[in-house]
């Protein structure tokens, strides 16, 4: 079975972005080194990502080429954006069409944001490992990196990393994938 590995990078105040849904306090950060955090481990490491609505929107409107073009992406939203090739849409069912994901052959899966749909997943027990990028930066507001989570859950740590830039990377498991 894949494991649903959310790879994410969060504010001090554990945030995951500016209360518009901005990413420029992370895209801004210094990283003179170029280190990338365990990124393309982990994109190498999955066939499947998973993102919320808000998140793809945001995707969108970066002036990138698409990231995920050696993966199946699929967005939760509440409708559907233009047919595009490996994107599609997850529109109802999401809890029941993201456990069929989990039974395919392949790859592990990245949920890659944002916090409503990572609250859904976690309340689902979903979610078997977490990798969180902490940037030291408090930015008081902004979209919480768990919101309102209805549910208590407990995490075994598997390893950190503290970088020269002053960032920490933490991985946990979840108690119930031990």
């Amino acid at each position: 079975m894949k494991k649903i590995i959310l790879y994410v990078a969060a504010s001090l105040d554990q945030r995951i972005a500016e209360p518009d849904g901005d990413l420029d306090w992370l895209t801004g950060f210094p990283n003179p080194e170029k280190t990338d955090y365990g990124y393309k481990d982990l994109l190498g490491s999955v066939d499947t990502v998973v993102m919320g609505g808000k998140t793809y929107r945001e995707l969108l409107n970066m002036d990138v080429i698409w990231p995920y073009q050696n993966q199946h992406t699929y967005v939760v939203s509440h409708h559907e954006w233009s047919v595009k090739e490996k994107i599609s849409f997850i529109t109802e069912n999401v809890i029941e069409r993201i456990k069929m994901l989990r039974i395919e052959a392949g790859k592990d899966i990245w949920l890659v944001g944002g916090g409503e749909l990572i609250s859904i997943l976690l309340a689902a027990d979903l979610v078997d490992e977490i990798q969180i990028t902490y940037i030291p930066v408090i930015l008081g507001k902004g979209i919480s990196l768990f919101p309102e989570q209805p549910k208590e859950s407990k995490w075994e740590l598997i390893k950190s990393t503290v970088y020269n830039s002053d960032v920490l990377k933490v991985n946990y498991r979840h108690h119930k994938s031990i």
